[in-house]
């Protein structure tokens, strides 16, 4: 028996002054789904959202770290990343520049929020694998100061990362056309 697919969207929510922090949460310990794990802003769709997920990816932006849409401006939308191990999401990425400003944690979803400098991303995100418990994961990661980003959000970062270093792509244009002044 195959289990339903849902639908969720993530902000690449990245500061708009240098060193263009990208922002992630660490997922408070005590949820249910991937508790302690860094991830970039996001989650599923819900009913107020209308079915439209850059809504989904700017009302989580909003919940899970205090950026209001004014701050907000959207440059991109990366293809959705099918999560194939756990909760069976379909997870479509949005990029982002933020005007700097405070960043607030929602205590229920969030225990940290912190940035990593975009150009950090762009020249040390590798492939290797991950051991949880028995399994032995391959996947995209990224170590920075004491934290690990990994799984599926190392899927969507590799993603980003083949399009801003592809010069046909419009991503790397679109967001540094979003810093000038």
């Amino acid at each position: 028996m195959q289990s339903v697919r849902r639908t969720a969207a993530v902000a690449i929510a990245i500061l708009a002054a240098p060193p263009h922090g990208v922002i992630f949460i660490e997922r408070a310990s005590h949820l249910r789904d991937h508790p302690g794990q860094i991830a970039l802003p996001g989650g599923s769709v819900d009913a107020e959202d209308g079915g439209d997920l850059q809504r989904t990816a700017l009302r989580e932006l909003w919940e899970e770290v205090g950026v209001a849409s004014e701050r907000v401006r959207i440059v991109a939308q990366l293809p959705m990343v099918r999560q194939t191990r756990a909760n069976n999401f379909d997870v479509t990425p949005f990029v982002a520049t933020v005007v700097p400003g405070p960043l607030t944690i929602d205590g229920n979803e969030t225990a940290a929020v912190f940035t990593i400098p975009l150009h950090v991303i762009v020249e040390r995100l590798q492939a290797g694998t991950v051991t949880v418990g028995e399994l032995s994961v391959e996947t995209y990661l990224l170590d920075f100061e004491t934290r690990r980003v990994w799984g599926l959000t190392g899927h969507i970062l590799r993603s980003f990362v083949d399009a801003w270093n592809d010069p046909a792509d419009p991503l790397r244009g679109a967001v540094e056309g979003a810093f000038a002044p």
